[in-house]
Protein backbone atom coordinates (compact mmCIF):
# COMPACT_ATOMS: atom_id res chain seq x y z
CA UNK A 1 0.00 0.00 0.00
CA UNK A 2 1.20 3.30 -0.34
CA UNK A 3 1.49 4.26 3.34
CA UNK A 4 3.89 1.57 3.60
CA UNK A 5 6.38 2.64 1.35
CA UNK A 6 6.27 6.65 2.25
CA UNK A 7 9.40 7.74 2.86
CA UNK A 8 10.48 8.77 6.27
CA UNK A 9 11.34 12.63 6.79
CA UNK A 10 14.84 13.30 7.81
CA UNK A 11 15.93 11.80 11.17
CA UNK A 12 14.07 8.48 11.46
CA UNK A 13 15.73 5.42 11.51
CA UNK A 14 16.58 3.40 8.03
CA UNK A 15 13.56 1.32 7.50
CA UNK A 16 11.05 3.33 9.59
CA UNK A 17 8.29 5.35 8.32
CA UNK A 18 6.09 8.47 9.45
CA UNK A 19 3.03 7.89 11.27
CA UNK A 20 1.81 11.36 11.92
CA UNK A 21 2.76 14.69 11.52
CA UNK A 22 3.67 17.08 14.31
CA UNK A 23 1.35 19.73 14.35
CA UNK A 24 0.16 22.08 17.33
CA UNK A 25 2.91 21.88 19.27
CA UNK A 26 4.60 25.12 20.99
CA UNK A 27 7.92 26.61 19.81
CA UNK A 28 10.42 26.61 22.54
CA UNK A 29 9.95 30.06 24.15
CA UNK A 30 13.93 31.31 23.70
CA UNK A 31 15.49 34.27 21.95
CA UNK A 32 13.74 36.98 23.44
CA UNK A 33 14.30 40.04 26.36
CA UNK A 34 13.44 38.73 29.52
CA UNK A 35 13.90 42.44 30.33
CA UNK A 36 11.26 43.97 28.36
CA UNK A 37 8.56 43.50 30.90
CA UNK A 38 6.97 47.11 31.15
CA UNK A 39 6.37 46.23 35.05
CA UNK A 40 9.35 46.17 35.91
CA UNK A 41 11.08 48.85 33.08
CA UNK A 42 8.45 51.11 35.21
CA UNK A 43 9.76 50.18 38.59
CA UNK A 44 13.24 50.56 38.12
CA UNK A 45 12.27 54.42 36.35
CA UNK A 46 10.48 55.43 39.44
CA UNK A 47 13.34 54.16 41.90
CA UNK A 48 15.84 56.44 40.22
CA UNK A 49 17.90 53.52 38.32
CA UNK A 50 16.94 53.69 34.71
CA UNK A 51 20.43 54.50 34.40
CA UNK A 52 20.96 50.47 33.94
CA UNK A 53 18.17 50.31 31.30
CA UNK A 54 20.74 49.17 28.81
CA UNK A 55 23.08 46.68 30.30
CA UNK A 56 19.50 45.42 32.02
CA UNK A 57 18.16 44.78 28.01
CA UNK A 58 21.67 43.65 26.97
CA UNK A 59 21.22 40.84 30.37
CA UNK A 60 17.88 40.29 29.31
CA UNK A 61 18.82 39.10 25.61
CA UNK A 62 21.64 36.84 27.09
CA UNK A 63 19.03 35.67 29.99
CA UNK A 64 16.53 34.68 27.16
CA UNK A 65 18.92 32.94 24.82
CA UNK A 66 18.60 29.66 23.86
CA UNK A 67 22.36 29.11 25.25
CA UNK A 68 21.49 30.50 29.00
CA UNK A 69 17.91 28.06 28.54
CA UNK A 70 20.52 24.94 28.19
CA UNK A 71 22.87 26.37 30.95
CA UNK A 72 20.12 26.45 33.54
CA UNK A 73 19.13 22.95 32.00
CA UNK A 74 22.28 21.50 32.56
CA UNK A 75 23.27 23.10 35.94
CA UNK A 76 20.06 21.21 37.42
CA UNK A 77 20.06 18.29 35.49
CA UNK A 78 23.74 17.87 36.80
CA UNK A 79 23.83 18.44 40.63
CA UNK A 80 26.76 19.77 42.79
CA UNK A 81 28.43 16.56 44.35
CA UNK A 82 30.53 16.89 47.28
CA UNK A 83 33.84 15.48 47.32
CA UNK A 84 34.95 14.99 51.19
CA UNK A 85 38.51 13.65 50.79
CA UNK A 86 40.99 13.68 47.33
CA UNK A 87 42.10 9.92 46.11
CA UNK A 88 44.84 9.84 48.78
CA UNK A 89 42.88 10.33 51.64
CA UNK A 90 43.22 13.53 52.54
CA UNK A 91 40.19 15.96 54.07
CA UNK A 92 39.38 18.46 51.28
CA UNK A 93 35.24 19.10 51.78
CA UNK A 94 34.82 20.38 48.34
CA UNK A 95 31.83 21.18 46.22
CA UNK A 96 31.93 20.19 42.24
CA UNK A 97 29.83 21.71 39.34
CA UNK A 98 28.81 21.12 36.41
CA UNK A 99 30.58 24.10 33.96
CA UNK A 100 27.20 25.12 33.01
CA UNK A 101 26.77 26.44 36.84
CA UNK A 102 29.98 28.10 36.88
CA UNK A 103 29.23 29.79 33.23
CA UNK A 104 25.66 31.18 35.06
CA UNK A 105 27.93 32.31 38.14
CA UNK A 106 30.60 34.20 35.91
CA UNK A 107 27.62 36.01 34.28
CA UNK A 108 26.27 36.83 37.49
CA UNK A 109 29.40 38.32 39.20
CA UNK A 110 30.39 39.74 36.20
CA UNK A 111 27.01 42.02 35.30
CA UNK A 112 27.55 43.03 39.43
CA UNK A 113 24.63 40.75 40.47
CA UNK A 114 26.42 40.41 44.30
CA UNK A 115 28.49 42.94 46.38
CA UNK A 116 28.86 45.69 43.47
CA UNK A 117 26.21 48.17 44.62
CA UNK A 118 28.30 48.33 48.54
CA UNK A 119 31.01 49.86 46.33
CA UNK A 120 28.96 52.68 44.77
CA UNK A 121 27.52 55.84 45.91
CA UNK A 122 25.23 56.41 42.68
CA UNK A 123 21.42 56.68 43.93
CA UNK A 124 19.72 53.36 42.41
CA UNK A 125 22.67 51.10 42.68
CA UNK A 126 20.69 48.51 44.26
CA UNK A 127 17.92 48.96 42.48
CA UNK A 128 20.11 48.48 39.42
CA UNK A 129 21.36 45.64 40.80
CA UNK A 130 18.34 44.25 41.93
CA UNK A 131 16.77 44.54 38.24
CA UNK A 132 19.70 42.37 37.05
CA UNK A 133 19.13 40.00 39.90
CA UNK A 134 15.27 39.74 38.70
CA UNK A 135 16.09 39.42 35.11
CA UNK A 136 19.40 36.74 34.80
CA UNK A 137 17.41 34.79 37.67
CA UNK A 138 15.11 34.03 35.22
CA UNK A 139 17.73 32.14 33.02
CA UNK A 140 18.46 29.87 36.65
CA UNK A 141 17.48 31.04 40.03
CA UNK A 142 19.34 28.22 42.36
CA UNK A 143 22.98 29.88 41.41
CA UNK A 144 20.84 33.04 43.06
CA UNK A 145 21.60 31.32 46.59
CA UNK A 146 25.31 32.51 46.95
CA UNK A 147 25.06 35.97 44.78
CA UNK A 148 22.11 36.46 47.10
CA UNK A 149 24.67 35.89 50.15
CA UNK A 150 27.61 37.96 48.81
CA UNK A 151 25.54 40.71 48.57
CA UNK A 152 23.79 40.63 51.97
CA UNK A 153 27.20 39.89 53.87
CA UNK A 154 28.80 43.26 53.42
CA UNK A 155 26.93 45.42 56.00
CA UNK A 156 27.05 42.83 58.46
CA UNK A 157 30.71 42.70 58.25
CA UNK A 158 31.15 46.30 58.35
CA UNK A 159 30.78 46.00 61.99
CA UNK A 160 34.14 44.51 62.14
CA UNK A 161 35.63 47.36 60.25
CA UNK A 162 39.11 45.79 60.05
CA UNK A 163 37.53 42.81 58.37
CA UNK A 164 35.63 44.71 56.11
CA UNK A 165 38.87 47.03 55.23
CA UNK A 166 40.42 43.49 54.15
CA UNK A 167 37.35 41.80 52.34
CA UNK A 168 34.93 44.29 51.07
CA UNK A 169 36.90 44.98 48.36
CA UNK A 170 36.96 41.49 47.24
CA UNK A 171 33.46 40.72 47.69
CA UNK A 172 32.19 43.49 45.56
CA UNK A 173 35.04 42.73 42.71
CA UNK A 174 33.35 41.73 39.14
CA UNK A 175 36.01 38.58 39.05
CA UNK A 176 34.43 35.06 39.94
CA UNK A 177 36.71 32.66 41.21
CA UNK A 178 35.88 29.17 42.22
CA UNK A 179 39.18 28.17 43.16
CA UNK A 180 39.34 27.05 46.93
CA UNK A 181 42.33 28.69 48.39
CA UNK A 182 43.54 31.61 50.53
CA UNK A 183 41.19 34.60 50.06
CA UNK A 184 43.61 37.27 50.10
CA UNK A 185 45.11 35.68 47.18
CA UNK A 186 42.09 35.76 45.25
CA UNK A 187 40.75 38.58 42.38
CA UNK A 188 37.46 38.26 44.12
CA UNK A 189 35.06 36.44 46.79
CA UNK A 190 32.05 34.56 47.39
CA UNK A 191 30.06 34.99 50.76
CA UNK A 192 27.80 32.58 52.71
CA UNK A 193 26.15 32.12 55.91
CA UNK A 194 25.32 29.37 58.79
CA UNK A 195 22.84 29.79 61.48
CA UNK A 196 20.27 27.17 61.68
CA UNK A 197 21.11 24.16 63.66
CA UNK A 198 19.34 20.79 64.22
CA UNK A 199 17.64 21.82 67.37
CA UNK A 200 16.32 25.00 66.61
CA UNK A 201 15.63 26.11 63.47
CA UNK A 202 14.29 29.64 63.50
CA UNK A 203 14.46 29.54 67.44
CA UNK A 204 18.68 30.62 67.07
CA UNK A 205 18.92 31.68 70.70
CA UNK A 206 19.06 27.72 71.45
CA UNK A 207 22.29 27.14 69.41
CA UNK A 208 24.52 25.21 71.02
CA UNK A 209 27.53 25.58 68.51
CA UNK A 210 30.56 27.10 70.86
CA UNK A 211 33.56 29.57 70.25
CA UNK A 212 35.98 30.61 72.53
CA UNK A 213 38.65 32.74 72.54
CA UNK A 214 42.40 31.65 70.68
CA UNK A 215 44.06 34.09 72.60
CA UNK A 216 45.65 36.09 69.45
CA UNK A 217 41.94 38.01 68.75
CA UNK A 218 40.58 34.54 67.21
CA UNK A 219 38.30 32.24 68.36
CA UNK A 220 38.07 28.39 67.85
CA UNK A 221 34.05 27.44 67.08
CA UNK A 222 32.92 24.07 67.65
CA UNK A 223 29.78 22.24 66.99
CA UNK A 224 27.05 21.96 64.04
CA UNK A 225 24.77 23.95 61.51
CA UNK A 226 21.82 21.77 59.90
CA UNK A 227 21.97 24.48 57.39
CA UNK A 228 24.86 25.91 55.52
CA UNK A 229 23.99 28.19 52.52
CA UNK A 230 26.27 27.79 49.84
CA UNK A 231 29.21 25.80 51.33
CA UNK A 232 31.38 26.18 48.57
CA UNK A 233 32.02 29.89 49.42
CA UNK A 234 34.73 31.83 50.32
CA UNK A 235 33.64 33.27 53.78
CA UNK A 236 31.13 32.75 56.11
CA UNK A 237 29.02 34.47 58.99
CA UNK A 238 28.58 32.12 61.71
CA UNK A 239 25.97 32.19 64.84
CA UNK A 240 27.89 30.32 68.31
CA UNK A 241 27.50 31.10 71.88
CA UNK A 242 30.05 32.64 73.90
CA UNK A 243 30.37 33.84 77.15
CA UNK A 244 28.37 36.70 76.29
CA UNK A 245 25.93 34.94 74.30
CA UNK A 246 25.17 34.35 71.24
CA UNK A 247 27.52 36.21 68.78
CA UNK A 248 28.55 36.78 65.07
CA UNK A 249 31.69 35.82 63.53
CA UNK A 250 33.42 35.28 60.20
CA UNK A 251 34.65 31.86 59.40
CA UNK A 252 36.94 31.45 56.30
CA UNK A 253 37.15 27.69 54.37
CA UNK A 254 41.17 28.36 53.86
CA UNK A 255 43.75 30.06 56.52
CA UNK A 256 45.82 32.71 55.92
CA UNK A 257 48.62 30.36 56.03
CA UNK A 258 46.88 28.80 53.49
CA UNK A 259 45.82 25.60 55.28
CA UNK A 260 41.84 23.99 55.20
CA UNK A 261 40.20 25.52 58.21
CA UNK A 262 38.12 22.86 60.61
CA UNK A 263 34.87 23.36 58.36
CA UNK A 264 33.87 19.98 57.86
CA UNK A 265 31.17 19.17 55.11
CA UNK A 266 29.13 15.80 56.50
CA UNK A 267 26.63 15.86 53.49
CA UNK A 268 24.65 18.00 50.76
CA UNK A 269 21.21 18.13 51.73
CA UNK A 270 18.76 16.54 49.20
CA UNK A 271 16.28 19.24 48.41
CA UNK A 272 12.93 19.59 47.12
CA UNK A 273 13.96 21.95 44.52
CA UNK A 274 16.75 24.76 44.13
CA UNK A 275 18.81 21.84 43.43
CA UNK A 276 21.58 23.46 41.08
CA UNK A 277 22.51 25.12 44.54
CA UNK A 278 24.41 23.31 47.34
CA UNK A 279 23.25 23.47 50.92
CA UNK A 280 25.39 21.65 53.07
CA UNK A 281 25.30 19.77 56.88
CA UNK A 282 28.56 21.62 58.41
CA UNK A 283 30.77 20.29 61.31
CA UNK A 284 33.26 22.73 63.01
CA UNK A 285 36.28 21.40 65.26
CA UNK A 286 37.98 24.01 66.15
CA UNK A 287 37.47 26.37 63.21
CA UNK A 288 39.37 29.59 63.24
CA UNK A 289 36.72 32.36 62.89
CA UNK A 290 37.23 36.28 64.01
CA UNK A 291 34.39 38.13 65.40
CA UNK A 292 31.97 40.43 64.04
CA UNK A 293 29.66 43.19 66.47
CA UNK A 294 29.97 43.25 69.84
CA UNK A 295 29.78 39.76 71.47
CA UNK A 296 26.11 38.69 72.47
CA UNK A 297 24.71 41.03 70.02
CA UNK A 298 24.96 37.99 66.94
CA UNK A 299 21.26 38.33 66.16
CA UNK A 300 21.28 41.88 65.55
CA UNK A 301 25.12 42.25 64.01
CA UNK A 302 23.23 39.11 61.40
CA UNK A 303 20.12 40.94 60.68
CA UNK A 304 21.40 43.16 58.77
CA UNK A 305 22.47 40.45 56.51
CA UNK A 306 18.79 38.80 56.70
CA UNK A 307 17.05 41.83 55.80
CA UNK A 308 19.00 41.67 52.17
CA UNK A 309 18.49 38.03 51.65
CA UNK A 310 14.55 38.96 52.27
CA UNK A 311 14.54 41.40 49.87
CA UNK A 312 16.09 38.82 47.59
CA UNK A 313 13.38 36.38 48.54
CA UNK A 314 11.07 38.88 47.81
CA UNK A 315 12.76 40.07 43.98
CA UNK A 316 13.71 36.38 43.42
CA UNK A 317 9.72 35.10 44.08
CA UNK A 318 8.76 38.33 41.60
CA UNK A 319 11.15 37.11 38.49
CA UNK A 320 9.58 33.38 39.21
CA UNK A 321 5.82 34.78 38.81
CA UNK A 322 6.86 36.73 36.06
CA UNK A 323 8.62 34.30 34.22
CA UNK A 324 5.71 31.27 34.60
CA UNK A 325 3.47 34.26 33.54
CA UNK A 326 5.27 34.71 30.37
CA UNK A 327 5.94 30.67 29.56
CA UNK A 328 1.94 30.71 29.97
CA UNK A 329 1.42 33.30 28.03
CA UNK A 330 3.50 32.16 25.21
CA UNK A 331 1.81 28.68 25.20
CA UNK A 332 -1.43 29.65 25.18
CA UNK A 333 -0.47 32.07 22.69
CA UNK A 334 0.55 29.01 20.18
CA UNK A 335 -1.62 26.08 21.61
CA UNK A 336 -4.28 25.59 19.63
CA UNK A 337 -8.06 23.53 21.10
CA UNK A 338 -11.43 23.32 19.29
CA UNK A 339 -10.60 25.65 16.86
CA UNK A 340 -8.82 28.62 18.49
CA UNK A 341 -5.77 29.20 20.33
CA UNK A 342 -6.13 28.67 23.92
CA UNK A 343 -5.54 32.57 24.36
CA UNK A 344 -8.42 33.44 22.82
CA UNK A 345 -10.75 31.58 24.35
CA UNK A 346 -12.41 33.44 27.24
CA UNK A 347 -11.69 31.31 30.31
CA UNK A 348 -7.79 31.06 29.56
CA UNK A 349 -8.06 34.64 28.31
CA UNK A 350 -9.21 35.23 32.13
CA UNK A 351 -6.64 32.81 33.52
CA UNK A 352 -3.60 34.48 31.85
CA UNK A 353 -4.86 37.95 33.00
CA UNK A 354 -5.07 36.91 36.47
CA UNK A 355 -1.91 35.79 36.66
CA UNK A 356 -0.32 38.82 34.96
CA UNK A 357 -1.96 41.04 37.26
CA UNK A 358 -0.17 38.85 40.44
CA UNK A 359 3.09 39.77 38.31
CA UNK A 360 2.54 43.02 37.99
CA UNK A 361 1.94 43.47 41.52
CA UNK A 362 4.68 41.80 43.07
CA UNK A 363 6.92 43.36 41.05
CA UNK A 364 6.13 46.94 41.40
CA UNK A 365 6.30 46.28 45.48
CA UNK A 366 9.52 44.38 45.10
CA UNK A 367 11.07 47.38 43.44
CA UNK A 368 9.75 49.70 45.51
CA UNK A 369 11.17 47.94 48.76
CA UNK A 370 14.42 47.70 47.19
CA UNK A 371 14.42 51.93 46.29
CA UNK A 372 13.33 52.08 49.97
CA UNK A 373 16.66 49.60 50.99
CA UNK A 374 19.24 51.93 48.47
CA UNK A 375 17.75 55.03 49.96
CA UNK A 376 18.36 53.70 53.57
CA UNK A 377 21.50 53.01 52.57
CA UNK A 378 22.29 56.55 52.26
CA UNK A 379 20.71 57.30 55.53
CA UNK A 380 16.80 58.30 54.30
CA UNK A 381 15.16 57.19 57.98
CA UNK A 382 11.83 57.59 56.50
CA UNK A 383 12.25 54.81 54.06
CA UNK A 384 14.36 52.89 56.41
CA UNK A 385 11.19 53.13 58.61
CA UNK A 386 9.06 51.73 55.48
CA UNK A 387 11.24 48.94 55.15
CA UNK A 388 10.79 47.65 57.80
CA UNK A 389 7.24 47.72 58.25
CA UNK A 390 6.40 46.36 54.96
CA UNK A 391 9.43 43.92 53.81
CA UNK A 392 8.34 41.37 56.43
CA UNK A 393 5.05 41.54 55.05
CA UNK A 394 6.05 41.76 51.46
CA UNK A 395 8.14 38.81 51.72
CA UNK A 396 5.33 36.36 53.60
CA UNK A 397 2.98 37.12 51.14
CA UNK A 398 4.51 37.28 48.07
CA UNK A 399 6.81 34.25 48.83
CA UNK A 400 3.61 32.41 49.72
CA UNK A 401 1.81 33.40 46.18
CA UNK A 402 4.35 32.42 44.18
CA UNK A 403 3.79 28.51 44.73
CA UNK A 404 -0.08 29.21 43.29
CA UNK A 405 1.42 31.12 40.53
CA UNK A 406 3.44 28.53 39.50
CA UNK A 407 0.89 25.31 40.07
CA UNK A 408 -1.88 27.84 37.88
CA UNK A 409 0.95 28.19 35.22
CA UNK A 410 1.92 24.63 34.76
CA UNK A 411 -1.91 24.02 34.27
CA UNK A 412 -1.86 26.18 31.62
CA UNK A 413 0.61 23.65 29.75
CA UNK A 414 -1.47 21.15 30.74
CA UNK A 415 0.57 17.65 30.29
CA UNK A 416 3.27 19.02 28.23
CA UNK A 417 3.86 21.50 31.55
CA UNK A 418 4.10 18.21 33.52
CA UNK A 419 6.97 16.78 32.03
CA UNK A 420 10.33 16.78 32.90
CA UNK A 421 11.24 18.45 28.93
CA UNK A 422 9.22 21.16 30.34
CA UNK A 423 10.79 24.25 32.56
CA UNK A 424 7.98 23.81 34.45
CA UNK A 425 8.58 21.34 36.39
CA UNK A 426 11.21 22.74 37.75
CA UNK A 427 9.96 26.22 38.20
CA UNK A 428 7.31 24.32 40.18
CA UNK A 429 10.04 22.86 42.79
CA UNK A 430 11.92 25.74 42.66
CA UNK A 431 8.92 28.38 43.91
CA UNK A 432 8.60 27.27 47.97
CA UNK A 433 11.81 27.85 48.73
CA UNK A 434 12.00 31.36 49.20
CA UNK A 435 8.94 31.47 51.75
CA UNK A 436 11.03 29.33 53.84
CA UNK A 437 14.19 30.86 53.76
CA UNK A 438 15.43 33.78 55.75
CA UNK A 439 12.41 33.29 57.81
CA UNK A 440 8.90 30.72 57.41
CA UNK A 441 5.43 32.41 57.16
CA UNK A 442 5.13 32.55 61.01
CA UNK A 443 8.86 33.82 61.61
CA UNK A 444 7.99 37.08 59.29
CA UNK A 445 4.21 37.30 60.34
CA UNK A 446 5.82 38.17 64.11
CA UNK A 447 8.31 39.94 62.13
CA UNK A 448 5.37 42.61 60.99
CA UNK A 449 3.93 42.71 64.98
CA UNK A 450 7.26 43.53 66.40
CA UNK A 451 8.01 46.11 63.59
CA UNK A 452 4.34 47.46 64.78
CA UNK A 453 5.35 47.42 68.43
CA UNK A 454 9.12 48.74 68.26
CA UNK A 455 9.54 50.98 65.08
CA UNK A 456 6.43 53.61 65.71
CA UNK A 457 7.71 55.73 62.62
CA UNK A 458 7.27 52.71 60.35
CA UNK A 459 3.52 53.59 60.90
CA UNK A 460 3.90 57.02 59.60
CA UNK A 461 6.39 55.87 57.20
CA UNK A 462 3.24 53.77 55.77
CA UNK A 463 0.94 56.57 56.23
CA UNK A 464 3.04 59.04 53.83
CA UNK A 465 3.09 56.06 51.31
CA UNK A 466 -0.55 55.47 50.96
CA UNK A 467 -1.36 59.15 51.09
CA UNK A 468 0.36 59.36 47.72
CA UNK A 469 -2.48 57.54 46.23
CA UNK A 470 -5.27 58.56 48.09
CA UNK A 471 -8.83 59.32 46.21
CA UNK A 472 -7.40 58.21 42.86
CA UNK A 473 -9.23 54.85 43.43
CA UNK A 474 -12.48 54.69 45.72
CA UNK A 475 -12.02 50.87 46.60
CA UNK A 476 -8.15 51.56 47.42
CA UNK A 477 -9.44 54.36 49.53
CA UNK A 478 -11.97 52.07 51.21
CA UNK A 479 -9.08 48.93 51.85
CA UNK A 480 -6.40 51.78 53.52
CA UNK A 481 -9.23 52.38 55.84
CA UNK A 482 -10.20 48.56 56.56
CA UNK A 483 -5.74 48.47 56.60
CA UNK A 484 -5.92 50.94 59.84
CA UNK A 485 -8.57 49.28 61.14
CA UNK A 486 -6.75 46.09 61.16
CA UNK A 487 -3.56 47.66 62.84
CA UNK A 488 -5.33 49.49 65.68
CA UNK A 489 -6.99 46.42 66.61
CA UNK A 490 -3.88 44.32 66.02
CA UNK A 491 -2.42 47.10 68.30
CA UNK A 492 -5.00 46.78 70.99
CA UNK A 493 -5.33 42.90 71.18
CA UNK A 494 -3.56 40.99 73.95
CA UNK A 495 -0.41 39.03 72.32
CA UNK A 496 -2.10 35.72 71.25
CA UNK A 497 -5.32 37.61 69.52
CA UNK A 498 -2.10 39.37 67.72
CA UNK A 499 -0.52 36.29 66.71
CA UNK A 500 -3.41 34.82 65.49
CA UNK A 501 -3.97 37.71 63.17
CA UNK A 502 -0.73 38.34 61.75
CA UNK A 503 -1.15 36.47 58.64
CA UNK A 504 -4.14 38.23 57.49
CA UNK A 505 -2.71 41.55 58.27
CA UNK A 506 1.02 40.52 55.98
CA UNK A 507 -1.96 39.88 53.15
CA UNK A 508 -3.88 43.48 54.19
CA UNK A 509 -1.16 45.17 54.33
CA UNK A 510 1.04 43.85 51.00
CA UNK A 511 -2.50 43.68 48.68
CA UNK A 512 -3.01 47.54 49.64
CA UNK A 513 0.30 48.89 48.96
CA UNK A 514 0.82 46.52 45.72
CA UNK A 515 -2.80 48.23 45.08
CA UNK A 516 -1.92 51.72 45.93
CA UNK A 517 1.86 51.62 43.33
CA UNK A 518 -0.50 50.20 40.66
CA UNK A 519 -2.56 53.53 40.84
CA UNK A 520 0.13 55.48 40.86
CA UNK A 521 2.65 53.59 38.53
CA UNK A 522 0.37 51.21 36.25
CA UNK A 523 -1.66 51.56 33.21
CA UNK A 524 -5.04 52.05 34.37
CA UNK A 525 -6.00 48.30 32.95
CA UNK A 526 -3.92 47.02 35.09
CA UNK A 527 -4.68 48.92 38.63
CA UNK A 528 -8.20 49.04 38.00
CA UNK A 529 -8.29 44.92 37.58
CA UNK A 530 -6.55 44.61 40.57
CA UNK A 531 -8.74 46.43 42.76
CA UNK A 532 -11.58 45.15 41.08
CA UNK A 533 -9.75 41.55 42.27
CA UNK A 534 -7.82 42.18 44.55
CA UNK A 535 -9.54 44.68 47.33
CA UNK A 536 -13.12 43.34 47.32
CA UNK A 537 -15.95 45.18 47.66
CA UNK A 538 -15.48 45.87 51.34
CA UNK A 539 -11.85 46.85 51.58
CA UNK A 540 -9.47 44.96 53.07
CA UNK A 541 -7.86 41.31 51.57
CA UNK A 542 -10.47 40.14 49.12
CA UNK A 543 -9.96 38.11 45.64
CA UNK A 544 -6.43 36.55 46.28
CA UNK A 545 -8.07 33.51 48.27
CA UNK A 546 -9.98 32.08 45.46
CA UNK A 547 -8.46 30.42 42.34
CA UNK A 548 -7.29 32.47 39.75
CA UNK A 549 -9.11 33.02 36.45
CA UNK A 550 -12.45 34.11 38.57
CA UNK A 551 -12.58 37.79 37.71
CA UNK A 552 -15.64 40.45 37.07
CA UNK A 553 -16.62 41.60 33.59
CA UNK A 554 -15.45 44.90 32.33
CA UNK A 555 -12.29 44.84 32.31
CA UNK A 556 -9.63 45.07 29.65
CA UNK A 557 -8.03 41.70 29.79
CA UNK A 558 -6.47 41.90 26.43
CA UNK A 559 -4.09 44.74 27.94
CA UNK A 560 -3.15 42.67 30.97
CA UNK A 561 -2.24 39.99 28.53
CA UNK A 562 -0.03 41.55 26.12
CA UNK A 563 1.79 42.61 28.74
CA UNK A 564 2.58 39.12 30.19
CA UNK A 565 3.36 37.80 26.08
CA UNK A 566 6.81 37.88 24.85
CA UNK A 567 7.57 39.64 21.46
CA UNK A 568 8.13 36.54 19.82
CA UNK A 569 4.53 35.41 20.67
CA UNK A 570 2.93 38.04 19.31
Amino acid sequence: MAHDTAEAPAGYPHGARATHEVINQVPALAGHDVAADQALLTAVTAQDAAWVLPELHELGRTAGSAEAIELGRLANQHEPVLRSHDRFGNRIDEVEFHPAWHQLMATAVRHGLHAAPWASDRPGAHVARAAKFYVWTQAEAGHGCPISMTYAVVPSLRHAPELSARYEPLLTAGDYDPVLRQPDTKPGLLAGMAMTEKQGGSDVRANTTTAVPAGDGSYLITGHKWFCSAPMCDIFLVLAQTTEGLSCFMLPRVLPDGSRNAMRLQRLKDKLGNRSNASAEVEYDSAVAWPVGEPGRGVATIIEMVSSTRLDCLTGSAAGIRQVAVEAAHHTGHRQAFGRLLIDQPAMTAVIADLALESEAATALAFRLVGAADRAARGNAAEAALLRLALPAAKHWVCKRAPAVTAEALECLGGNGYVEESVLPRLYRDAPVNSVWEGSGNVTALDLLRAIGRSPGSLEALRAELDLSAGADHRLDRAVAALWRELADVAAADPAAAQYQARRLTGMLTVTLQAALLVRHGPAAVSDAFCATRLGETGGLGGPGQPFGILPGGLDLPALVERVTPASTR
